[in-house]
């Protein structure tokens, strides 16, 4: 499975970088994903409805975020950031 990425999600990814998040939880969440597992109860993973249906969230820390997109071919990163960066 291959790991496409949004433009947006590459400024958000430099913004969460420069917030001093620590990277290798991300990392972990990705990793799960890609090997097409479930996330487990406490990445609150859900499917989004309206303008990001067809998509799903979870948390990687209580008020960081990761949108994304899975297939059988792709993980798509959409976006990542705090709920307030995000949900405007």
């Amino acid at each position: 499975m291959r790991l496409v990425y949004s433009s947006q999600f590459k400024k958000d990814f430099k913004k969460i970088q420069s917030q001093g998040k620590d990277i290798h939880l991300l990392e972990t969440v990705l990793e799960i994903l890609l090997k097409n597992q479930p996330l487990e109860p406490k990445y609150r993973d859900h499917k989004l409805a309206g303008k990001w249906q067809n998509h799903r969230d979870c948390h990687v820390e209580p008020d960081w975020l990761l949108i994304y997109r899975l297939t059988n071919e792709a993980l798509y990163l959409e976006r990542t950031g705090s709920h307030s960066e995000l949900f405007k």
